[in-house]
Order: structure tokens, then C-alpha cells, then sequence
């Protein structure tokens, strides 16, 4: 993409309204537009990092067995009222009346819209296991809605919800939604600490929140030290091998957020006790028959007998997440995004547009980069190089490509690596190596 026809209205200054570093970013790079409270445009370069973090979550809830679906955003009242949460929920529900005078709702949630899909169409013991998810908006009407798309009251969310005949099925469903979630985390460069957490609204007696530990985070947590250096993506995962000594390896090691938090318990700890701020980016649960009784959603089991089958629902705040990437990686100059998650895989700047043989190697890289697939960004603006510099550091981009008149005419153009600040002089051919390797 050109930066001369992109869509991309970066800010100078940091707005008054944002109160944290992620909605300051999110607003000076151009990624998102208050639409009102709570509730946000997300502009093209927010777009595209929404949809790397998407498709992430997408591919490891695919290989932990998970198949996607696509539900409604507005659901209607009655299958709330069937479960019994209808009036329970409270006003961060949005109610809605439709023109025949029917009750609906913009889901905040899917365990009854999800619940009655499965009993209009599973009938046997023998369709069981089922785990379904979808990537859907949601709305929650917060009280107070601030910290832009980190409290929010529309947010873009991924919720999977298991169906086992038995506990001992459930549990190791739950186990393997705990595994991908530790790995969904690790491929964004997110170190995630799984939590004993309440469970709130959503109901059972087994819960876990994912918190990554950042300055900025908005509660402080408590674990062990050890938790921060386990290697997630340096070991294989096989789905269908059991799964709980990976869980008890992360979970009989200290870890609570201030609501769970035992001070004598930690005290044990000593040095290895860790105190921090942390940033909650995903949650799941595990609620037994408590949706499928309220809604007689049986099957018919081995003997004959009705069964109700053992849930589970399991969430990750997709938009929610991006606010967590940049509260973990960014700098005085503006974002750091990882790699896996970067909206574009290289930048090149342009010194002197309008110079022909710094236009003609600019575009050269660039044309070179988009064939082979690295999705650059080439700033070709007609603006001062410090106003390049600042919104190219601002936007955050992983690698830059520095193309000058001085460079040019000796055959090297400047690399830059945005998270260290390393910079090199190296042929245009090797920057192109780096980049496609």
C-alpha cells in the first residue's frame, strides 16, 4: 500500500479524552474512531491488525478441534427468559422491542442462542462431543464505558461452547481449550498466566482467566515467577493425548488475581513471588448441565436414559485484544507491534520523493516485497523525513527500509529493526533477503 492513498489520519498530539496508552495509540495511529461512548469505527490500519489477531485465534481453535459457526447478534427473549437470566443479567443487557411487538436483545453472550441450536438437532449420545465457536460482535451496555476498546461497550469477541456426554469428557475439553488458549497467546508474543477467577453471570464451579502482565495492566495479579519462563511454543501438542499434566504444570503454581489473592499462600513464595499489573484477554469456564437442564437440551445415552450434556463456554476479547498488544509493546514513539500481529510486514520510507533514483529504487523494493507476499507499506508522501520517521515508529511497523539520495548513490539503503532501534546499512538485495527469508 501507498501511504499517498491509504486511508490513515494520524494525530500529532495525544488526545485529551484517552486516559491509557493503547487508546492514545489506537487514536494517533489512525486505527479507530470514536463513533460514541464506547462504541468505535475501526479505521484501515486498525482493521488489519483486528483481522491478524482473528485469524491466530481462528487457526488454534481450529486445531484443538473446534468448528466454526456464525450466530446472530440479536437474539430473541425467550430462550433468555428459558434459562432464567433474561431479568438476572441486568442493564448491561440491551433489550429491544421489534416492530411486531416481539422482545430481542443484542446478545452480550451466546450460551442460550448456542444451547438451543444443539437441542433442535442433536438427539444422541452418539453426536457427541461437539465443540462450536464463532468470531461475532457482542454489545455490553457498561455503565461507564473508557479506556476506548479495552472497556467498550461493542466489542469483536471469539466464544466456543463444548458439549460432552461426561464430566470426565468435559474436563478434558476444558483442558484443551486451556492448551490453545496458551498457545493462541504465545503466537502474538503474549506471555498469558492462566487464573482461578470467578465466574460470574456466566455461572459454574471451574473458571480460569488469561492475564498478560503489563505497566498499564488494570488490576494487580500475583504469581510465581516460573510461570513467566515455560516455553508454550517449544513443545508439540497433541489434542487427543491427555492434556491435564500440561494444565497442572501451569495451574499447581501460584497464580491469582486480587480478587482470588491469599496473601499467606503467597507469602510462601518468597523471591519467586511476582507482583504485578495485568490485563484480562480471555476467559473460560466450565458450567456443567446448568444451561442444558434449564433449556431441556438432552440426549438420549448409552442405556437409553435422557442425558444432559456437561458445558463449557470459552472467550477471547478479539478487539480487546489489540488494546492488550499495544499496552504490552510500545515505546515513547508509538506502538512495537510483534510480528505475527504487525498490520504490515515491512515499511519503506522514501527520503526524497520525487528524486528519480530514489523513486525508482523505492518502488523497485516495494513491487519485489508485494510479490513475494511480505505486504509492505511504502511511504511515497511529499512531507519533511521527520514527519516519515514519526508515523512510520508511530504505526509501529516491524522492519524499515530507509531509501536516501546519499544511500542511493552508494548502493545501500538504511534497515531498521523498530522494537531494538538497530539500524544497518545494507544492499537494497539484502533488506529484500531479510524480509522473505
Amino acid at each position: 500500500m501507498r501511504m499517498s492513498r491509504y486511508f490513515l489520519p494520524t494525530l500529532k498530539e495525544d488526545p485529551s479524552e484517552a486516559q491509557i496508552v493503547s487508546h492514545r495509540l489506537m487514536l494517533r495511529a489512525g486505527m479507530i474512531r470514536q463513533s460514541s461512548a464506547g462504541i468505535y469505527s475501526w479505521l484501515p490500519l486498525g482493521l488489519k491488525v483486528l483481522r491478524k489477531v482473528e485469524a491466530i485465534v481462528r487457526e488454534e481453535q481450529d486445531a484443538a478441534g473446534c468448528q466454526e459457526l456464525l450466530m446472530p447478534t440479536i437474539q430473541p427473549a425467550e430462550i433468555w427468559q428459558e434459562s432464567g437470566r433474561y431479568d438476572d443479567y441486568g442493564a448491561e443487557m440491551l433489550r429491544i422491542r421489534d416492530r411486531h411487538d416481539r422482545d430481542m436483545l443484542f446478545g452480550p453472550t451466546n450460551e442460550e442462542m448456542i444451547t438451543e441450536i444443539v437441542r433442535a438437532h442433536i438427539r444422541s449420545y452418539k453426536d457427541l462431543p461437539k465443540n462450536l465457536y464463532h468470531i461475532q460482535w457482542k454489545f455490553r451496555d457498561e455503565v461507564r464505558p473508557r479506556f476506548g476498546i479495552m472497556r467498550g461497550r461493542e466489542f469483536l469477541m471469539k466464544d466456543a461452547y463444548s458439549f460432552d456426554l461426561t464430566y470426565e469428557d468435559a474436563r478434558a475439553t476444558y483442558n484443551r481449550m486451556f492448551v490453545a488458549y496458551l498457545r493462541t497467546y504465545a503466537r502474538m508474543g503474549l506471555k498469558a498466566i492462566p487464573m482461578a477467577a470467578d465466574t460470574g453471570p456466566i455461572g459454574g464451579d471451574l473458571s480460569h482467566e488469561f492475564i498478560i502482565l503489563a505497566d498499564t495492566g488494570e488490576s494487580e495479579v500475583f504469581c510465581h515467577k516460573d510461570l513467566l519462563e515455560i516455553d508454550v511454543l517449544g513443545e508439540s501438542v497433541d489434542y487427543d493425548s491427555d492434556l491435564q499434566p500440561v494444565v497442572d504444570r501451569w495451574t499447581n503454581m501460584y497464580a491469582a488475581t486480587d480478587e482470588k489473592h491469599d496473601p499467606a499462600e503467597a507469602a510462601k513464595l518468597g523471591d519467586n513471588l511476582i507482583k504485578a499489573r495485568g490485563i484480562e484477554v480471555g476467559h473460560i469456564f466450565y458450567f456443567g448441565t446448568k444451561y442444558s437442564k434449564a433449556m431441556n437440551a438432552s440426549v438420549v445415552g448409552p442405556d437409553g436414559d435422557q442425558v444432559f450434556p456437561e458445558m463449557g463456554s470459552y472467550g477471547i476479547g478479539v478487539s480487546r485484544l489489540v488494546g492488550g498488544l499495544i499496552e504490552a509493546f510500545h515505546d515513547e514513539n508509538g506502538i512495537v507491534w510483534p510480528e505475527a500481529v504487525a498490520p504490515f510486514g515491512a515499511g519503506i520510507i522514501n527520503l526524497k520523493s520525487g528524486d528519480e533514483a530514489c523513486d525508482t529504487v523505492s518502488a523497485d523494493l516495494y513491487a519485489k516485497l508485494q510479490a513475494a507476499g511480505c505486504d509492505p507499506i511504502y511511504d511515497d508522501r511529499d512531507v519533511r523525513a521527520g514527519a516519515k520517521f514519526a508515523d512510520m515508529d508511530l504505526i509501529g511497523i516491524p522492519w524499515q527500509i530507509v531509501v536516501g539520495p546519499r544511500g542511493v548513490k552508494n548502493g545501500v539503503v538504511e534497515f531498521k529493526n523498530r522494537a531494538s532501534g538497530e539500524r544497518e546499512e545494507i544492499s537494497a538485495e539484502s533488506a529484500m533477503a531479510r524480509l522473505t527469508a
